[in-house]
């Protein structure tokens, strides 16, 4: 394949794969829009049902207190009067006992001006702190201070002075009513440099609060129960007005219930319970925060569920109006919002996720296959192409030799000649044989590749195997004047192979020697036992390999390049034949090398047990 038609198709299948990353993307980017506009559509709808519950609730409590109220109306409107002689009586004792408790706190402020005056660092302790950490000396230690830095609506930050602990001992209760404070003391670089604790009076006296307490207690009590049998002016109203009682009355427990704090209108349980409810009918079951406002101040601010969530900045917040039943406008709003929002939407669209992500590796995988394969096949294509041109260069040696002697038999004087037609009678049988065993080696290695080529399984001695194959091979080694240096040292050397072809596998490696060698060529043959294995080493001082040859010699075809020069004749088939015919016969070859230092090969059989 040109590499132009290569490069088109990488072309087209990446402009492809492309197409579909980007389709992808844009179906789940719509995917996930769609699911987020359904997702807020849901949440608004809980939080309005939720908002919707809690005015009925209300309304349905408030309607029950009222019916009863009226029961009772009747029965208590003669102690009404005694009641309100006893609350003038409580109120003018009441308005004494303040009076004296106000002089009391009077005094102690005074005194903590001057203090906060004279030490603008002065911390006020709760009297169990000071008895738990400070009193006791063993545990002063663990008293932390701490400067916390506050934004406040300029560019300014406001500091403040924390006093904690940090560790958390068993706590012991305070033992008066004193009041304390630390003074702390920094240097201008906000490093602490001491503390002195200064101890106040206590700002009321408690003997008078819970004396108060008490007869505003009685006093409570009996407001209440005043309040129930008041005239009730809306009975006027819808007797004097013409209108209908039901209407009203309506209008009445509006004003009633508006006149109420929100905390005091909302049960933080029953809202939580209300929103998960809502939410599990809209498949909703995620944690969330809750928070309730009235007006500009957030009254509750709830982690439901228990989970340590965070408000990101971005986070989407969903809101209703609380009580919109009210007179006015409404006293309060519902805010929930969901720091995993993201997520939870991505959990959802797990179903189109995963097998998009699959479809997508499926196709990249496909996409590498396909260039590995048409790369590998481009490589395979240029080994073969050489291995025709190696090939046809060793059968044009031979072919031209024989007819060159052919062309001279016919020549009468040479005919007469019968040592010259001896001569070349037996060149034309050593180029036949040769050319023969040519096509043998290439007939060899296609039943390799069929997995037809049968080989026998018989006891071998490798050493004399070896042995036999080196002297074979001394008189090439003479012509080039080299030398083979053999130590056969192995004691164990029988295994069960085919001995016709551990002799090509060992002519092979010597083959190559002899070939690829340089100037004075030394090659060492050497045999020995390692474990249950024979190890046998063919060693040589030639030419070498570099390391990214070393990766591809056992590859079919493949021949280190000479550029245009063939000094070195083969098919680049030895050492793939090598290599299969040991792993046939469960052994194994290994190879090292270095550019210009020499090979080393190392054949790996089991001995037979």
């Amino acid at each position: 394949m040109k590499k132009n038609s290569i490069v088109l198709i990488i072309g087209l299948m990446s402009l492809a794969l492309i197409g579909v990353l980007a389709m992808q993307f844009y179906f789940l980017r719509d995917s996930y829009r769609q699911k987020s506009q359904l997702f807020d559509e849901s949440v608004n709808a809980a939080l309005t049902a939720v908002a919707g519950k809690l005015e009925r609730r209300e309304v349905v409590d408030f309607a029950k207190v009222q019916q009863e109220r009226n029961i009772e109306k009747s029965k208590q409107e003669q102690a009404k009067q005694r009641q309100l002689t006893e609350q003038l009586r409580l109120q003018t004792q009441i308005e004494e006992l303040r009076g004296k408790l106000d002089q009391v706190y009077q005094k102690y402020k005074i005194r903590e001006d001057k203090l906060k005056a004279l030490y603008p660092n002065v911390v006020n302790i709760e009297n169990w702190f000071y008895e738990t950490y400070i009193r006791r000396p063993q545990y002063q230690d663990l008293v932390e201070i701490n400067i916390i830095k506050t934004p406040t609506n300029s560019m300014y930050y406001q500091e403040d002075v924390i006093v904690s602990a940090t560790k958390t001992i068993p706590r012991i209760e305070a033992k008066d009513d004193s009041t304390r404070f630390l003074i702390i003391h920094f240097d201008d670089y906000k490093r602490l440099i001491g503390r002195d604790l200064f101890v106040l009076p206590p700002r009321s006296d408690p003997k008078l609060a819970r004396k108060i307490f008490e007869l505003e207690t009685k006093l409570n009590k009996l407001s209440r129960q005043n309040a129930r049998y008041e005239f009730n002016v809306y009975d006027s109203v819808a007797m004097f007005g013409g209108k209908k009682a039901d209407y009203i009355e309506d209008v009445a427990i509006g004003m009633e219930l508006a006149k109420r704090p929100l905390k005091d209108r909302l049960n933080v349980i029953i809202v939580q319970e209300l929103l998960k409810e809502e939410l599990a009918q809209r498949e909703i079951k995620a944690p969330f925060n809750i928070e309730i406002w009235s007006t500009s101040n957030i009254l509750l601010n709830n982690i439901l569920n228990e989970a340590e969530l965070n408000s990101p900045i971005n986070t989407t917040k969903y809101s209703t109006a609380l009580f919109k039943g009210d007179i006015g406008a409404a006293p309060g709003k519902l805010t929930i919002y969901f720091p995993n929002k993201k997520a939870i939407i991505a959990d959802n669209m797990g179903y189109l996720l995963l097998p998009m992500l699959a479809l997508l590796f499926l196709l990249v995988g496909c996409f590498a296959y396909t260039l590995i394969i048409i790369f590998r096949q481009k490589k395979v294509s240029e080994m073969k192409t050489d291995f025709i041109n190696n090939m046809t260069h060793e059968f044009k040696t031979p072919v031209a030799t024989i007819m060159i002697a052919s062309e001279s038999l016919k020549d009468p004087d040479i005919n007469a000649d019968h040592k010259r037609v001896q001569k070349l009678a037996n060149i034309i049988y050593d180029e036949n044989v040769r050319l023969g065993n040519h096509i043998e080696r290439v007939l060899d290695l296609a039943k390799l590749e069929k997995e037809t080529l049968k080989l026998d399984r018989e006891d071998v001695h490798i050493n004399d195997l070896v042995a036999a194959v080196t002297d074979s091979m001394q008189l090439r080694m003479q012509n080039i004047g080299g030398k083979f240096s053999v130590d056969l040292a192995a004691t164990k050397d029988i295994v069960v192979g085919d001995e016709l072809h551990f002799s090509n596998v060992f002519y092979n490696l010597m083959d190559n020697a002899i070939k690829y060698s340089k100037g004075d060529l030394h090659v060492n043959i050497s045999s020995k036992n390692i474990g249950d294995n024979i190890v046998i080493t063919i060693a040589d001082n030639g030419i070498g390999m570099s390391r990214d040859h070393l990766q591809k010699i056992f590859d079919q075809f493949y021949r280190i390049p000479t550029g245009n020069v063939h000094n070195v004749k083969g098919f680049g088939l030895g050492l793939s034949y090598v290599q299969d015919i040991l792993r046939r016969l469960n052994g194994r070859i290994t190879v090292k090398s270095e550019k210009d230092k020499g090979t080393t090969f190392e054949v790996i059989l089991p001995i037979k047990k």
